[in-house]
């Protein structure tokens, strides 16, 4: 095995990095003029294929592929290709057919493929100098369909991918990093391998992937890992470090090193940094000295096995890698006060799940089946209001049809049950979207802005403020509204969001889809403090968009987050007469 491919681990692409390509290609046909029913036709299967429950590379394997609904010989054709070879002919043929400046243009926010072709065609703008130079001097003011507002909404996202660029969001690194993981740690000079750095922390978006191995043979190990499915290219290789550029982008390190060695190296690289700093200044002060290699006292090393017994020697009790911030856990962990964080196995329940009477892409019975097969208890309906007509919002008569299927559907159950909600646009008059006689009809009401994010702080917080107010709204969702690498949060002054939502005893919800994570770390402990029960849902859209819940739990834990202090993990009763006050 040694220095060869490790065939356990035989995929590196996901399901998110396939259904990216499409996407790609849907963009692409749009950009150049193709007619909208194809295009719509690979939007629709990069949907389709990202919510799929099983990775569409063992559906390639089973010959079921063309089972996925959407999806035909010649797309399966070029999807089976993409998975084998890490390429599509198709994709790479479509990028020579416009100026490669444009796909820049259009991963700016609020400037898709229609937006692009008219910049293209009337301003002939082929690249980001093109349409900084255009917006400089008023020329995409001028153009029909844009103006000033446009103008500078483009120049701040020209400004907002230039500050993020070379980012990730965790589901664009996470499944991709265990199989590579699993790939060195199933080499068999590896004794022990784990995470490293901001991946293994947890944060929102990361700039590489950190992986940590111990071994007696290093230079064996690296050679197999240079040589892993996905790699793109090897980027600098030396005895005990090689890192490598998958097919994605993304940069992967992997760092080999003597197992006795390996916790004082898991500590050091896994930060942060502020963390270290501080850990090594406190060891200082008792006469040790700490760095990648191990701990020291005056020129003898001290044995230490694990990162726990590190802590020991220190003073300190263990600090989980997610609280490892430099957000006060040293001080926590000096008066062995650390929380006891929460797990996924406390919840109980999820809420905040959308099914087909929307825009989810399943039924309601198979998000309720999939969710009981989670082992979870209850599962919060919340489909979309009227006011989200993009999404196929309900009215009221919808709604009051949508009740009576979860009421048949609840009695195939003894053990599990689906509570009735909605996700309730906040209108920007900071009203509901509902009469108040449907939503008197609901187990609970997550109410979100989906709408005006130009408005000022004030009139923003105003909006959501009075939200809070309505005794019919019980969770606020996605506090911010922010979308990852894609666009900043609307400004809104959350500390008095969470002063009002404390004082009329609302919930916030910990929005677990990859793409949010909203709230973040850092309100959610201010949260914590208040007092205020944190809702962490999935905000699914598929049956796969359950899963998303691992993600939403490591952002809690980020955010000090104990079993207490999130809505579900109690009973479906407990929770509903938490949130009704």
């Amino acid at each position: 095995m040694s220095g060869g491919r490790n065939r356990r681990a035989f995929f590196i692409m996901d399901n998110t990095q396939v259904a990216a390509a499409l996407e790609a290609v849907g963009n692409l046909l749009d950009l150049v003029g193709e007619n909208s029913f194809k295009v719509r036709a690979y939007q629709t299967a990069a949907r389709t294929i990202e919510g799929l429950d099983r990775n569409v590379a063992l559906l390639i394997r089973e010959g079921k592929l063309q089972e996925v609904q959407g999806v035909g010989e010649g797309l399966a054709r070029k999807i089976e290709e993409l998975v084998a070879t890490g390429r599509m002919i198709y994709l790479e043929d479509l990028k020579k057919k416009v100026p490669i400046g444009l796909l820049d243009v259009m991963r700016i926010p609020f400037c898709g493929p229609k937006k692009t072709r008219v910049l293209w065609q009337e301003l002939g703008i082929v690249d980001l100098e093109g349409l900084k130079r255009a917006c400089a001097e008023g020329k995409v003011a001028a153009l029909k369909g844009f103006g000033d507002k446009s103008q500078a909404k483009l120049v701040d996202g020209m400004n907002f991918v230039a500050s993020h660029a070379g980012r990730f969001r965790l589901d664009q690194v996470i499944p991709v990093a265990r199989i590579l993981l699993d790939y060195v740690a199933h080499h068999h000079d590896v004794a022990r391998a784990s995470y490293a750095g901001s991946m293994r922390r947890w944060k929102d978006t990361v700039g590489d992937a950190d992986i940590l191995a111990s071994s007696s043979d290093p230079e064996h190990v690296i050679d197999h890992f240079s040589k892993a499915n996905g790699v793109r290219t090897v980027l600098g290789m030396g005895p005990t470090k090689c890192s490598v550029q998958l097919d994605s982008g993304l940069q992967v390190d992997l760092r080999v090193v003597k197992d006795d060695e390996y916790a004082a190296a898991l500590l050091y690289f896994t930060g942060s940094k502020e963390h270290n700093v501080l850990l090594r200044a406190r060891a200082q002060k008792m006469g040790l000295s700490i760095n990648e290699y191990g701990v020291l006292k005056g020129d003898d090393r001290i044995k230490v096995a694990s990162e726990e017994e590190i802590y020991k020697l220190l003073g300190l009790s263990y600090v989980p890698p997610e609280m490892r911030e430099a957000r006060g856990e040293i001080e926590a962990a000096e008066q062995g006060q650390l929380p006891q964080l929460v797990e996924r196995k406390d919840l109980v329940g999820v809420f905040h799940v959308h099914s087909t009477w929307t825009d989810g892409t399943a039924a309601i019975a198979d998000m309720a089946e999939k969710t009981r097969s989670q082992g979870f208890k209850y599962m919060g309906l919340s489909d979309h209001s009227k006011a989200a007509a993009y999404a196929g919002g309900m009215n009221e008569e919808r709604l009051s049809q949508q009740l009576k299927e979860v009421d048949s559907l609840n009695s195939r159950w003894t053990d599990f049950r689906i509570l009735k909600g909605l996700e309730c646009d906040i209108l920007p008059d900071g009203n509901l979207d509902m009469t108040p006689e449907s939503l008197a009809q609901l187990d609970f009401v997550i109410g979100s802005v989906h709408s005006r994010f130009d408005m000022s702080e004030q009139e923003m917080t105003d909006r959501v403020c009075k939200s809070l107010n309505n005794k019919y709204l019980h969770v606020l969702g996605h506090p911010t509204g922010r979308l990852l690498l894609h666009r900043d949060g609307y400004k809104i002054d959350l500390e008095r969001v969470l002063q009002e939502a404390r004082r009329c005893g609302k919930s916030i919800e910990l929005n677990a889809n990859p793409n949010r994570l909203d709230l973040d770390s850092v309100h959610v402990k201010r949260a914590r403090d208040l007092g205020i029960p944190i809702s962490v849902g999935p905000d699914a859209h598929s049956t796969q968009g359950l899963e998303d819940i691992e993600y939403g739990v490591a952002t809690a834990r980020r955010g000090w987050l104990t079993a207490k202090d999130v809505l579900n993990t109690r009973t479906a009763d407990d929770a509903l007469a938490v949130l009704r006050g």
